[in-house]
């Protein structure tokens, strides 16, 4: 498995591809860069060999993109099942924080904690997350001792904010300790500087941090 960050910058996600026998992409930014991000992907696969967009969560920031990005190369979109909704009926209440449009596209799997998704030698467990907002979830492959945390945490002892609708502090901090229990050694956020080695010392960070909300 191989994960290239792409994106990432001013108010727009970390998009990560990951390639193996089958190319993921996580999340899609605000699609504001779509063509930029076809560039990006281009570098290092085949935009049409992307088998599955994976997002974490539903604000625009992370699936704004969505329906270009699935457009343009055929891949399967793949969401919690809670959050699934904002893509499927075009809901604009994140998307009007950024003066924009959600398009409304088919979200082909509907996932649910512990379901996989299996691109080869990397098998990403899913981990339903609330608490930043209802949908998220986090990418874990136990093989590598990777996890892929969405707005959940950051690097640095981050942690997502819940003052969004459907935000909840209680739930995002029972998130946050399912993650410390994890064998984590490279953290891939959703925003900012990504964790090769280390990761579960930044994660645990990030529950000291949560108490602040409580």
């Amino acid at each position: 498995m191989l994960v290239h960050r792409l994106l990432g910058f001013g108010f727009e996600s970390n998009v990560y591809l990951i390639e193996d026998k089958r190319n993921a992409v996580v999340d899609t930014g605000t699609g504001f860069y779509t063509e930029q991000l076809l560039s990006e992907i281009g570098r290092y696969v085949e935009v049409k060999s992307i088998d599955y967009i994976i997002l974490t969560h539903e604000h625009f920031d992370h699936c704004g993109g969505a329906a270009d990005l699935k457009n343009a190369t055929g891949a399967e979109i793949c969401m919690h099942e809670m959050a699934a909704r904002t893509l499927e009926e075009g809901e604009q209440w994140s998307a009007m924080f950024f003066d924009a449009v959600q398009k409304a596209t088919e979200v082909e799997r509907k996932l649910r904690e512990g379901d996989k998704i299996i691109l080869g030698e990397a098998e990403l467990r899913i981990l339903h997350t609330p608490g930043h907002s209802p949908g998220s979830i986090c990418l874990y492959d136990e093989k590598s001792r990777t996890l892929f945390s969405g707005d959940v945490v950051f690097a640095g002892g981050g942690i997502g904010r819940t003052d969004f609708y459907g935000g909840d502090a209680e739930q995002l901090v029972k998130s946050i300790k399912r993650l410390v229990e994890l064998n984590v050694e490279n953290l891939y956020p959703g925003h900012g500087d990504f964790v090769m080695g280390e990761g579960k010392a930044h994660i645990k960070m990030a529950e000291r941090m949560s108490m602040y909300l409580l």
